[in-house]
């Protein structure tokens, strides 16, 4: 039974053996100069253009098309030469759709990079978030798809696996049913990835609040969202979270927003002074953006009072730097001007504590 393994009983001659060896690696080296001269003539015209898509679409094929050049040598080869056409006819039918979609794959992936650098350039964050969000969804899915579909082609070219697949469909009902339970997730996910991808609650770049963590949205995922604090800790979040509970997205429209800052002060305080220093600083300050600005006493009780300092800025990050700039001017000017506006709570003692080895009263 294993003689047919045994190379002595193997019908082949040198001289075939040569001819085959000659006749392939003509037809590679044909296909490799070919394929260099078209690319060569590609990138030149791709410098001459003034989009950075097409540049982005010939690098990404480049080297997937090489070996599509080599398959489609290798089956010209096998039309002429009986022994290449033997070995070549049972590898073709797992290589073609292979090759087929690995182009594929390559292509949307060059148009994804491609259109990536051109919104990079966009003068509008909000419209460059929301474009490159929808570029990373939809490029995804294709690429996802790309791949199942290649993958099943190549499967059923296996005879069992054809076998099986018949199978299946002589009871389609019952298969259908099976599929649709065991793909739920997988679908819930797509379903929910392409909804994020038409109506987009949140784009990457997108800084939102969710958990009550604060952070910037750095990947959108069919499956997940992963969003970066601003102590560099990740959070991945189910992407159904964002669609079916509430969040908060601090730049939907734009990023320019406005912050308060609290300050909790005793009864006894000037509010006028307060409020006129408040405005000189943020007037002064190159963070502010002139939008907003205001001083209110939002609430007052027998021992403090709340006041409420508002101020505008252009983008998250300034707004945050300018609060924090202004809590501590104005924590130094009351502790300056107005001592007595600071709430301190003291117990005092008379004739001291003995723990506190403070000296007794007189």
């Amino acid at each position: 039974m294993l003689d047919r393994y045994d190379p002595r009983n193997w019908q082949i001659s040198l001289e075939g053996v040569i001819h085959t060896l000659i006749v392939l690696g003509g037809a590679l080296a044909v296909a490799f100069l070919v394929h260099w001269v078209a690319f060569a003539i590609l990138r030149r015209l791709a410098r001459t253009s003034d989009s950075s898509l097409d540049d982005a679409v010939v690098e990404a094929v480049r080297k997937p098309l090489r070996w599509a050049a080599f398959a489609f040598a290798i089956a010209v080869a096998a039309e002429n030469d009986a022994l290449v056409g033997q070995g070549w006819d049972s590898l073709a039918r797992f290589l073609t759709p292979a090759v087929v979609g690995w182009v594929a794959y390559a292509v949307v992936r060059g148009l994804a990079r491609g259109y990536e650098a051109q919104i990079s350039g966009a003068e509008d964050p909000v419209a460059q978030r929301g474009r490159l969000t929808r570029i990373a969804i939809l490029s995804r899915t294709v690429k996802v798809a790309i791949i199942i579909i290649t993958v099943s082609l190549i499967m059923l070219n296996i005879p069992g696996v054809r076998d099986v697949g018949t199978t299946m469909l002589a009871s389609a009902g019952l298969a259908a049913l099976a599929v649709g339970a065991a793909a739920q997730p997988a679908l819930k996910s797509l379903i929910a990835g392409l909804q994020m991808a038409m109506t987009q609650p949140l784009r990457i770049g997108d800084l939102v609040k969710v958990d009550g963590e604060a952070g910037r949205v750095e990947e959108i995922r069919m499956s997940y969202v992963t969003v970066r604090t601003w102590d560099e800790r990740v959070l991945v979040v189910p992407t159904s979270r964002f669609l079916d509970q509430s969040f908060e997205n601090w730049s939907r429209v734009d990023e320019k927003l406005t912050g308060p800052v609290m300050l909790h002060l005793d009864p006894i305080a000037d509010v006028e002074p307060i409020r006129a220093e408040f405005e000189r600083f943020v007037q002064a300050h190159d963070l502010w953006d002139g939008r907003n600005l205001q001083l209110l006493m939002t609430d007052a009780f027998p021992e403090s009072i709340a006041l409420r300092l508002s101020m505008s800025a252009d983008t998250i990050g300034d707004l945050w730097t300018l609060r924090c700039a202004v809590r501590e001017h104005m924590l130094a000017w009351l502790k300056e001007n107005q001592p007595d506006a600071l709430i301190r709570h003291r117990l005092e003692v008379p004739g001291g504590h003995p723990k506190a080895e403070e000296p007794s009263a007189p």
